[in-house]
């Protein structure tokens, strides 16, 4: 198992909850973090068609067989099972009872504000970071390695081959799950849009121009895209325009939660090919910014992550609070530094009236400039956020 970082939040919460929720997507590592993260639960998986019938059908009895502790694996199979919790959780309130994990964080969250609030605690758990991959000894040369191979578990350790698994993920999770949630009577149409997202990436999402491509309506795209970020396959980043009235731009970018997917949409087979791929700068953007999204998530905090860009075009990457102030970041796929490479950094810290710090996150070598700008190899974005950027200590 690769120690994952958000490991220590798990532990705390436990503590401190009588439930704890572990949310991502398929294949993240959920249920390897939930079985071999802590010790002394049993075990209950929901897919089992068997064990689901179960528990649909006879509730009490289903919880009755845990008189202890249990990880209940994928939740969202079963939400009319969170009221029974409740009244289990209220009857006798001791804390690190229950694991919880889903897979669909609508379903999930919907049902845990009914009936969970205030007894769970919520971590959300995406693939393995960079970091993560430090610890366990992988490493790799490129970026474009890094993309191409992606960051389920499974691809590297036991170490299946990325385009393979890629597509298989594909088939297997987002064909199945998605169409399950949406009903598609048409699939093509639903792969023509995981394509197009895949060919906008970090670029302003257009619900009426994605509509007249695909061919649904407008109403539909939002409607599909709000299952995929839902299913954790997606993820939206708003835009920052609080104080800056009319001239800031409102539409959201689209990011994919595991660059490997993005690749595997775009066609890209092997990792040389990700360095020629003409979206290659949003493809590096993409992987930056995920990376600083697990840094939060394993802190077990808010994504709370923004981009800028005014009408004029002037833009940067990623904003953040800090405090009262705002810092934030460049993403560029460069290996080479130019102070060209700051000029929307310069635009916005001269726009805002509160500007913490700022940042180049790039693929040459890191430094830090007379004027504070601090300039991060890629590898090490995540230590923007205070987030380990080293090796992650092995915690079994």
């Amino acid at each position: 198992m690769i120690a994952r970082a958000i490991t220590p939040e798990l532990h705390a919460l436990l503590g401190e909850y009588p439930v704890v929720t572990l949310l991502g997507p398929r294949q993240a590592g959920k249920t390897t973090l939930a079985r071999f993260g802590v010790e002394g639960f049993a075990y209950s998986n929901l897919e089992s068609p068997e064990i689901r019938e179960f528990a649909r059908a006879d509730p009490k009895a289903y919880l009755a067989q845990f008189p202890d502790k249990v990880i209940i694996d994928e939740i969202q199979h079963v939400p009319e099972l969170l009221s029974y919790l409740q009244v289990e959780v209220d009857e006798n309130p001791r804390n690190g009872r229950y694991i919880l994990t889903g897979s669909h964080q609508l379903e999930v969250r919907q049902a845990i504000t009914q009936s969970l609030a205030g007894r769970t605690a919520i971590l959300n758990l995406l693939p393995l970071s960079i970091a993560e991959l430090s610890g366990a000894r992988i490493r790799f040369d490129s970026f474009a390695d890094y993309a191409f191979h992606g960051f389920l578990p499974r691809i590297h350790d036991p170490g299946q081959r990325p385009a393979t698994a890629w597509s298989n993920y594909y088939q297997t999770y987002v064909e199945r799950d998605v169409r399950q949630i949406v009903q598609l009577k048409d699939a093509s149409l639903f792969e023509k849009l995981m394509r197009l997202l895949a060919g906008r990436v970090g670029q302003l999402l257009d619900y009426s121009s994605l509509a007249n491509d695909v061919g649904v309506d407008p109403k539909t795209i939002r409607h599909w895209i709000s299952i995929l970020e839902a299913s954790f396959l997606l993820f939206r980043l708003p835009p920052y325009f609080e104080n800056f009235g009319k001239r800031a731009i409102k539409s959201p970018k689209i990011y994919f939660t595991d660059v490997g997917l993005l690749c595997h949409l775009l066609g890209i087979r092997n990792a040389e090919q990700v360095s020629r791929d003409p979206l290659v700068g949003g493809i590096f953007e993409n992987l930056v910014v995920m990376e600083c999204v697990k840094a939060r998530y394993n802190r077990g905090e808010p994504a709370d992550f923004w981009f800028f860009r005014d009408s004029n075009g002037n833009e940067v990457d990623l904003v953040w609070q800090e405090g009262r102030a705002l810092a934030a970041a460049e993403i560029k796929s460069a290996s080479t530094f130019s102070m060209s490479l700051l000029k929307g950094l310069g635009r916005f810290r001269n726009t805002v009236p509160h500007f913490a710090r700022g940042a180049l996150v790039y693929s040459g070598d890191p430094r830090v400039l007379s004027d504070g700008i601090e300039v991060r190899h890629f590898e090490a974005a995540a230590g923007l956020f205070g987030a380990v950027d080293g090796p992650i200590p092995d915690l079994q």
